[in-house]
């Protein structure tokens, strides 16, 4: 699939994005970006500056795309800011792979993606070659310079560490990028001072409409006292990623269309990824435009829907399994309950790491973590007030990560007790698909009995049509 619409076949589109990009409608942000001939510069369709005449813009799909061809970043809009969009992915789901596996910083290298994919390092340059017009390498260079530019512009951060968080091995390497890319150098581009302090600030968007109303609920009814916290515009907590200790604060900016993040970690190298994952358990990449109709499609009247609906997510896949082998069968309040039981006996975070991450001086709070695999399967799990069947489910379930921290459907399903429902509830909220429908839920066949679906309608946003079916049992 090419990236730049300029064909003929293609007109459709581009008069689709010529209204868009004149409406400024921030439902498009990410979908497209516009680069303007006569000043070598491209934006996001929502930019405040003064719309160019139409036979001067070009219409990409994908920011890299517009940098590879010379155009440079908008300092204004920040295109490195603008939510991802699933527009330009390609449906093959080789190429969609690739593509997480491309922007992942640190960077693999392109035979090792190759490798991991089962394919040759030649076949996968000619897939990306023709879905983003540009060379694997030279992708995962692009988009390394957008991050970096994030947190140029938005962190405190001195420029050696933006260097390391971004995987360039030095400052000269990121001078070279930053200047090939916005034709600046990298200290033009910063507009407040570097602090010490390893403290993280991004701006993270997404496509409106977002309901925060329904997420923020949905998170504060499964928060973690002293691990999680959730305030009327906030979502805070404590994390561990990579055995690596951290700490984020997420403020809705409703009039922004996003969030105002402050992260501390404890190894920097981390932070790309860790930003991801804070999109994900936000779900700030999802479409909702693409969402409702496919919802409409599956035989949900308007006056039905959630408007903005998200599907918020656990911080990883081992959290969301231990979530739903203590929830089997009781209600959300109880299984929080018995959540926070397991993590005050065993994810205490040490005073003196919190101390050295926040710079936080004398006696403060009790904080915690979610505990870790080996602490789960170690430990008799006496403080849990549930069946010793149930408890020894979990101790096998925390078992399989401790060799590997993605064990298969089939391993886990092989554990007494855990049976479809919560592997599908692991794959729902901890590995983010979007596409699972929890037929065997309770309440969802109750909803399906009431409103004539076809489940199949709503594909590949099925896990949506669970979320609304569980709305519209609390609505009635």
């Amino acid at each position: 699939m090419s990236l730049r619409f300029q064909t003929e076949s293609n007109d459709s589109l581009q008069v689709q994005y010529a209204k868009a990009r004149m409406s400024r409608d921030p439902r498009f942000d990410g979908k497209f970006f516009v680069s303007v001939k006569t000043t070598g510069i491209f934006c996001r369709p929502i930019c405040p500056a003064k719309l160019p005449f139409e036979e001067n813009v070009t219409y990409y799909s994908h920011a890299t795309h517009a940098m590879s061809e010379g155009y440079r970043p908008c300092f204004r809009c920040r295109p490195d800011s603008a939510p991802q969009s699933s527009a330009w992915r390609g449906v093959n789901t080789t190429i969609d792979r690739a593509m997480s596996l491309l922007t992942q910083i640190p960077l693999q290298s392109i035979s090792v993606i190759a490798e991991r994919l089962g394919i040759s390092e030649r076949y996968l340059n000619k897939l990306i070659v023709r879905a983003l017009g540009i060379a694997p390498k030279k992708f995962q260079n692009l988009q390394r310079a957008l991050f970096a530019k994030q947190l140029i512009q938005q962190s405190s951060l001195s420029m050696t560490d933006v260097a390391f968080s971004s995987g360039f091995q030095s400052l000269r390497q990121l001078q070279r990028a930053i200047e090939q890319t916005c034709g600046v150098t990298p200290s033009q581009l910063r507009k407040t001072p570097h602090t010490k302090q390893r403290h993280i600030t991004v701006f993270l968007s997404y496509r409106p409409p977002y309901n925060w109303l329904y997420v923020r609920q949905f998170l504060a009814a499964r928060a973690i006292d002293s691990m999680e916290r959730v305030t009327y515009d906030t979502y805070a907590r404590w994390f561990r990623f990579e055995g690596e200790l951290g700490y984020f604060c997420a403020t809705h900016n409703e009039k922004r269309h996003g969030f105002n993040v402050e992260l501390s970690i404890s190894d920097l190298s981390l932070t790309y990824k860790i930003i991801e994952n804070i999109k994900a358990l936000l779900d700030l990449n999802a479409d909702p435009i693409l969402i409702k109709q496919s919802l409409l499609e599956a035989g949900l009247a308007e006056s039905d829907l959630t408007e903005g609906l998200r599907l918020p997510s656990a911080w990883d896949v081992f959290e969301s399994g231990c979530r739903a082998i203590i929830g089997q069968q009781v209600s959300v309040k109880a299984a929080i309950g018995q959540v926070t039981l397991l993590v005050k006996h065993l994810g205490k975070i040490d005073e003196e790491a919190k101390k050295e991450l926040t710079g936080l001086g004398g006696k403060t709070d009790e904080e915690y973590c979610f505990p870790p695999p080996e602490l789960v399967a170690s430990s008799e799990l006496d403080f849990l007030r549930m069946p010793t069947a149930r408890k020894e489910a979990l101790r096998q379930f925390a078992s399989l990560f401790l060799d590997n921290d993605k064990p298969s459907h089939n391993a886990i399903l092989s554990i007494k007790g855990v049976g479809p429902w919560t592997l599908s509830y692991l794959q729902m909220r901890g590995e983010r698909d979007p596409d699972i429908y929890l037929e065997g839920d309770l309440i969802v066949r109750k909803m399906a009995e009431r409103y004539p679906i076809d489940p199949e309608q709503a594909a590949p946003w099925r896990s949506y049509l669970t979320l609304q079916l569980w709305q519209c049992s609390e609505s009635d």
